[in-house]
């Protein structure tokens, strides 16, 4: 995903809306259900399932501040180790939500 990705992420929580349509880096609108945040080690993570996607993998997309003050921009994030450290705390702390392999 690329760094062009913006959605108010209040707006989501305030709205109680748990999806999002983002656009990939070769321009296609990729549409996911928002299954929780994390926060972590003082940043702010998003953990997405993607609609069309049968594996049941997820995708954990970074939420940072956007220029625009009113949106946050959601980033993809390069290391394989903080993916795994973001996943294992999203996995505690939706146990209850969620079953996982």
């Amino acid at each position: 995903m690329s760094d062009n990705n913006e959605k108010d992420i209040e707006e989501l929580e305030d709205d109680n809306e748990d999806y999002i349509t983002l656009t990939d880096d070769d321009g296609n609108d990729v549409s996911f259900e928002i299954i929780g945040t994390v926060e972590y080690k003082d940043r702010l993570f998003a953990v997405l399932l993607p609609f069309d996607d049968e594996d049941d993998e997820v995708v954990i997309l970074e939420i940072l501040p956007g220029e625009d003050p009113e949106y946050d921009d959601f980033v993809s994030v390069e290391d394989d180790d903080l993916l795994s450290e973001v996943f294992e705390e999203f996995k505690k702390n939706y146990s209850g939500d969620y079953e996982f392999e």
